[in-house]
């Protein structure tokens, strides 16, 4: 049967030229109702952000493919580079995303300092990520904790791990800062989908380390439209 896709990530996504696929299970005759098929995705966008809620430890455990020096270097050399944004898009998306990260950064500079630069780092260079998608990304990887550090040792709001910025002569407290971090973890999304010919979920999945299995992904996609799409 056809796979079912929720309309409005798809929106997200088809604006950014990626692609973005939810899998749909089917009964024994293979087939299901609209409201079956309503009721599933609202399930499941459910478990997906049960799932990802605030977590004790973060998850990002991949990032080892020896292409990515070449893009982390990069990154170190253009961090000071400026961003494709446009002023007034940001200024609209801003409106829209300040309420909702409120909830999850009390504190107003941090908040600003987030917000300003995932919409920075997502605008960067083509291909442009979409920027909720990004913040989805970092509330499932640290819930928006700068100084969470994972059992296998990745760092800060997007889990970056260390082990390339360090070669490059970055040291890994600079890691917990919001800029860098943001502009590593942006790079290094970026890279992956490249990699997996803009499909979201197969790029997610490189990005934890965790090829071939959709739990991490889901929950990001999950969140993503539940809590950060436009």
């Amino acid at each position: 049967m056809p796979i079912r896709r929720a309309p409005h990530v798809l929106a997200l996504a088809d604006a950014h030229g990626l692609n973005v696929v939810t899998g749909a299970h089917t009964n024994r005759t293979g087939s299901r109702s609209p409201g079956q098929a309503r009721f599933a995705a609202l399930i499941a966008v459910a478990l997906a952000a049960l799932v990802s809620w605030p977590q004790a430890s973060a998850r990002a455990d991949g990032q080892t493919d020896p292409e990515l020096e070449q893009i982390v270097r990069r990154a170190l050399a253009d961090l000071d580079a400026k961003c494709l944004g446009e002023k007034y898009d940001f200024d609209v998306w801003h409106a829209l995303m300040e309420p909702r990260l409120k909830r999850r950064v009390p504190d107003g500079t941090e908040r600003q300092e987030i917000l300003r630069d995932v919409y920075c780092e997502a605008n960067r260079r083509e291909p442009r990520l979409p920027p909720e998608l990004v913040l989805a990304v970092i509330d499932v990887e640290s819930s928006f904790n700068r100084y969470a550090v994972s059992s296998v040792g990745a760092q800060g709001l997007m889990q970056v791990m260390p082990f390339w910025p360090e070669k490059l002569g970055m040291k890994r407290h600079e890691l917990v800062r919001i800029r860098e971090n943001i502009h590593m973890g942006c790079e290094i999304l970026r890279f992956y989908l490249a990699r997996e010919a803009k499909d979201v979920r197969k790029a997610l999945a490189r990005y934890n380390g965790s090829p071939g299995r959709r739990a991490y992904s889901d929950s990001v996609v999950g969140l993503w439209m539940s809590r950060w799409r436009n």
